[in-house]
């Protein structure tokens, strides 16, 4: 059907075309249609409604608009002035009589027999800017659209179901997406056509004969509509015949990334270059598992090149969103809290798994760049920092030489610019995107320093960098608290506490994880989406539920604190009664009566894209759940997920990374230095001790026993620590268990040796190879209480090896 629908999208736009075409010839030298900026009459309280709102943002408010009166204030106010969207509000003083997405625009659309214009970015996109600038703000247009349209303007953060909803529209009619998207519906909300930025002459001409397109050939249209609606509804539910998901199935993913790693640059496609974590997320988890030199090369290379080049901030940490380039240098340059989030946790466990510093080091650049300056009085992190700046795309990040030697010095200079590997005509519009020609291990070396001396002086020089750059005019920074995001940022703040044994970044997991709780959890069990200006709105879609609870579970983790646990499992209930797929298993993106009539209720596709999908991460959290607690549910809802994209996985593995790692670590376990047994009641945690000598700490709750390292009677299971039995390169003795309690209990009449509460097991250990610092342990145990006892369980543990 996608097919068919391409081929017919391209005869309405030849159709356009050809109207375009006659209608041009027969007026060449008349105007195209342009009428005067026409805003509907509005009703005495809906005016009373956006003078007060206008009022409301006091003295200090600068409309964003070319058109203001001589006293300043704005020309224009449409109803986007009523929303809290800092995407809707920079709309909000065009003369396009722009609606939020809601009844009321579709109503007006019906009554009127009109075409609704759909137009859906976010506050921090470049080309929105540009198109808004362009077209939104020329009056002309306005007029256009005024006359023969219903505009509605919807911030993809916010709706995240409604932007999938009409993307999913633009990609089966062209091939293509992006953001800026437009589309053009029925009053249903049937979409007919769409596309991405237009020049504001094609935009012009466009509207104008679609609108007579809507007059003269509606059929066509409705037709058109029909479709791609029937398309998009039926690629929401798509699903194909169950398959087995195991091993060679990872391994097949991991191969088909492969054959896309660019061996000189890094990274898994060509330009433009996206980080892609969710394939991050995968190799890293493959070479733990299972080492492999290519796909260590694949990675090291990547995340040397991406630590390098422009797209990350040399200056004051945290990455750009994507390059447009295949060297990293050239960045797109807004700042994304979920690529900070994310990227935090790659660098976090390439440090784990290889032991270099340097990835260390980008980890806590990152966090601390979002601590710094992300992060709100009350601990909630903010969505995005702009890429354009002073009205121009990147400029708050740009250095000429002149500027770095006023700065630096003359010495600290000159290292900076050869470092930096800066030039006098610079690599950018004249300036200079800061990056790192070679690793600063290699330019150590050329100094005759060790590394620590040149990172030392390095930070100082950024510092300054960064105090200096402070002084600029900023660009904006979107402050909506987003539920998701700050879940994703919560799991990479808990793990990097953990890790690095930092208690800031865990106080700080905890700060957010508090606020979401305060200000974005309902009494009734649901979740708004968004917090800003003190006030929480819009309701949650199944990814923020899903990525709250994944944040939750990784506090719990950390701290022990049994109220994280008990919260995330809240969310997950409420996330299971509110979007579980019934009929084929899986979630949908949102609730039932937040569907778009026309086309059905969405369900991702299960597959990542820049960030990973709403149900790639509930398998997460339910796997997770399934060894915290004793709720079997959690287990066979892990299985129906996966079961119900198993045939999609099947056929495009590499697409379902986040997932794939998901059933690693279901099937194998998880690679943490913590575990968990008797349905989640065991807790168990491995810690380095010394250079040599690691100790086992068990927590059993009250009422529950597991057998000793010396059971008196045979065929009761030992508690035994050892390695897991690929292990290679390592080598444990000197194991000592602690004294046992012998106890009689009510189902054994002979009497038992017992570890019960707290036990402490330490051993020393060795490194006899040549492998990564990461020391795979297991423990087996059994666990009972006066009832009954339990099946026998081997809880695997992985421990990162600091020094030695």
């Amino acid at each position: 059907m996608t097919g068919d629908l391409v081929r017919y999208s391209q005869v309405i736009t030849a159709v356009v075309l050809l109207v375009m075409s006659v209608e041009l010839m027969a007026a060449s030298n008349k105007p195209l249609v342009t009428t005067e900026v026409s805003i509907t009459q509005r009703t005495p309280e809906l005016e009373q409604r956006l003078t007060a709102a206008l009022h409301s943002k006091g003295r200090e408010y600068k409309p964003r608009t070319e058109h203001l009166n001589t006293d300043g204030s704005p020309m224009y106010v449409n109803r986007l002035i009523l929303e809290d969207s800092p995407y809707l509000l920079q709309h909000a003083h065009n003369p396009v009589d722009w609606y939020s997405w809601g009844p009321e625009a579709f109503a007006r659309a019906k009554r009127e027999d009109k075409p609704i214009f759909l137009s859906i970015g976010y506050s921090t996109c470049h080309w929105c800017h540009v198109m808004e600038r362009e077209s939104f703000e020329n009056q002309a247009i306005a007029g256009i659209l005024n006359r023969h349209f219903i505009a509605i303007k919807v911030d993809r953060e916010q709706r995240p179901d409604v932007d999938e909803t009409y993307m999913q529209a633009v990609l089966l009619t062209t091939g293509r997406g992006g953001w800026p998207m437009s589309s053009f519906l029925t009053s249903e909300g049937k979409p007919f056509y769409g596309g991405t930025y237009f020049r504001p002459d094609d935009f012009s001409r466009m509207l104008t004969q679609i609108a007579a397109l809507w007059d003269r050939s509606r059929p066509d249209l409705l037709e058109q509509a029909n479709r791609v609606a029937a398309a998009v509804a039926q690629a929401g539910q798509r699903k194909l015949q169950s398959a087995e998901i195991n091993q060679s199935v990872v391994r097949a993913a991991v191969a088909e990334v492969m054959v896309g790693y660019d061996e000189l640059q890094g990274g898994f496609s060509p330009a433009p270059k996206f980080p892609q974590e969710p394939i991050l997320f995968l190799l890293l988890q493959a070479a733990e598992r299972t080492p492999d030199p290519a796909v260590m090369e694949a990675l090291t290379t990547t995340l040397d090149a991406m630590a390098r080049g422009g797209i990350h901030d040399q200056v004051g940490g945290g990455f750009h969103r994507y390059s447009v380039d295949n060297d990293w240098l050239v960045p797109h340059f807004e700042k994304m809290l979920y690529n900070q989030a994310h990227l935090a946790r790659v660098y976090l466990k390439a440090w784990r798994l290889t032991g270099e510093p340097r990835f260390r080091r980008v980890a806590v650049q990152t966090l601390d760049y979002v601590l710094r300056d992300m992060t709100s009085d009350q601990g909630g992190f903010y969505s995005a920092t702009d890429a354009d700046s002073e009205g121009g795309e990147g400029r708050f990040f740009l250095w000429t030489i002149e500027q770095i030697r006023e700065v630096l010095g003359k010495a600290d200079a000159d290292l900076a610019v050869e470092l930096f590997g800066m030039v006098d005509r610079g690599n950018f519009e004249g300036s200079n995107i800061l990056h790192l020609l070679v690793a600063l291990e290699e330019h150590a070396e050329h100094m005759g320093v060790p590394v620590s001396e040149l990172n030392q002086r390095l930070d100082g020089m950024r510092e300054r960098l960064y105090q200096a750059r402070e002084q600029r005019p900023h660009m904006l920074r979107d402050e909506k608290i987003i539920t998701a995001w700050n879940g994703m940022m919560i799991s990479s703040l808990a793990m990097a506490g953990d890790l690095l044994r930092q208690p800031k970044y865990t106080e700080a997991a905890k700060r957010a994880a508090s606020f979401i709780w305060d200000h974005n959890w309902q009494q009734q069990g649901e979740l708004w989406r968004v917090h800003l200006s003190g006030n929480s709105s819009v309701a949650a879609s199944q990814e923020d539920y899903a990525y709250y609870a994944e944040g939750l579970l990784h506090l719990y983790d950390t701290t022990g604190d049994r109220s994280w646990l008990e919260r995330a499992q809240k969310v997950t209930d409420a996330m299971l009664q509110g979007f579980w797929d019934k009929a084929n298993g899986g979630f949908f993106m949102g609730r039932e009566n937040s569907q778009i009539a026309a086309m059905g209720r969405l369900r991702d596709s299960g597959g990542d894209a820049a960030m990973p999908s709403g149900n790639s991460v509930a398998l997460h959290v339910l796997q997770m759940l399934s060894r915290r607690s004793s709720n079997l549910e959690y287990r066979s809802k892990a299985e129906a997920t996966l079961a119900a994209f198993s045939g999609l996985i099947k056929l495009h593995p590499s697409g379902y990374s986040y997932m794939l790692s998901a059933v690693l670590d279901m099937e194998q376990g998880e690679i943490t230095a913590r575990g968990y047994a008797a349905m989640g009641g065991v807790r168990v945690e491995a810690r380095q001790l010394s250079n040599s000598q690691l100790e086992i700490r068990v927590q059993i709750p009250k009422q529950w026993h597991i057998n000793s390292s010396q059971p008196l009677q045979q065929g009761l299971i030992a508690t035994q620590l050892g390695l897991v039995d690929e292990a290679r390169g390592w080598e444990l003795d000197s194991i000592v268990y602690p004294p046992a309690e012998t106890r009689r209990l009510g189902f054994q009449s002979d009497p038992l040796s017992l570890y019960h509460g707290a036990v402490n097991i330490k051993a020393s250990f060795k490194r006899v190879g040549d492998t990564v610092p990461v020391l795979p342990l297991q423990l087996s145990l059994q666990a009972c209480n006066d009832q009954v006892c339990l099946p026998p369980e081997r809880v695997p543990l992985r421990l990162l090896v600091q020094g030695g």
